[in-house]
């Protein structure tokens, strides 16, 4: 079992703005957003298209500034990318050219390589792939690249883990396997895990809390605790409950059908 972190720091989000400028004009993608997540948490965010809520997640990670909110993780300010926060995109985005435990190890820097080689073993397990550390990218189902992926973005003990739909190109049954096992390895690890997506079952299915976004600019319209014991049944009534209001949500809002995507 890969140890757990001694320490889980809370994450404290704004109120931070975000606007893209573009040749012409410029375009609010996000306004006077605030989050505190508490660590060790799993909150899922969920949001129409071009909401902003990717927007929020590569914040948090660091690949783009804020127009001047805080992000804090602990006592520290997140101005860039750091081994503290790891991101799974919503394609693998493995490199074609090395071997699964080449990619795992990718960005392990700077450690002795015993202790490499135990950090690559320890994450193929955490991900169920013990056995393809000599497979290439090419060989992988979707789901197994997508385990890769989460086991190359935990093997530098990250604090929070950032998921950008990770599991959006999957088919519906994979979908519902890399669910259960994502909730496995946050159960395994403790860390705090952030899930950006636009399906209100995973949502609801994943998370300790589901923040509901606004159409553009994205702003925090509500935040659902979901009290629901795990696992969680999607066809209790309280479930289809907590789906029914987040519908509500969604449904009451006035918003353009095609909104532009950022």
């Amino acid at each position: 079992m890969v140890a757990a972190t001694a320490r889980i720091e809370d994450l404290r989000i704004g109120p931070l703005s975000k606007t893209y400028r573009l040749s012409a004009s410029s375009v609010l993608a996000l306004k006077d957003v605030s989050l505190d997540i508490a660590g060790g948490s799993f909150v899922s965010i969920i949001g129409s298209s071009g909401c902003g809520k990717s927007t929020l997640l590569r914040i948090i990670a660091g690949l783009e500034p804020s127009d001047g909110g805080p992000v804090r993780l602990g006592g520290r300010t997140i101005e860039r990318p750091g081994l503290d926060r790891g991101f799974v995109f919503q394609e693998h985005r493995l490199l074609p050219w090395l071997t699964v435990a080449a990619n795992i190890a990718f960005g392990l820097k700077g450690l002795p390589k015993d202790e490499i080689r135990d950090r690559i073993e320890a994450h193929l397990k955490l991900v169920g792939l013990e056995g393809f550390a000599n497979a290439y990218p090419a060989q992988l189902s979707g789901g197994m690249a997508q385990r890769v992926a989460i086991a190359r973005a935990l093997v530098n003990k990250p604090e929070v883990l950032l998921l950008d739909e990770p599991f959006g190109a999957l088919d519906a049954l994979t979908r519902i396997q890399m669910q259960q096992e994502i909730l496995r390895i946050w159960d395994v690890e403790q860390t705090t895990m952030i899930l950006v997506t636009h399906d209100i079952d995973e949502a609801i299915f994943l998370g300790d809390e589901v923040i509901v976004m606004s159409a553009r600019p994205g702003t925090i319209k509500k935040r659902l605790s979901v009290n629901l014991p795990r696992p969680r049944d999607r066809t209790s009534a309280d479930f289809l409950a907590f789906r029914r209001e987040i519908y509500r949500e969604f449904f009451t809002e006035a918003e353009a059908p095609f909104a532009y995507v950022i």
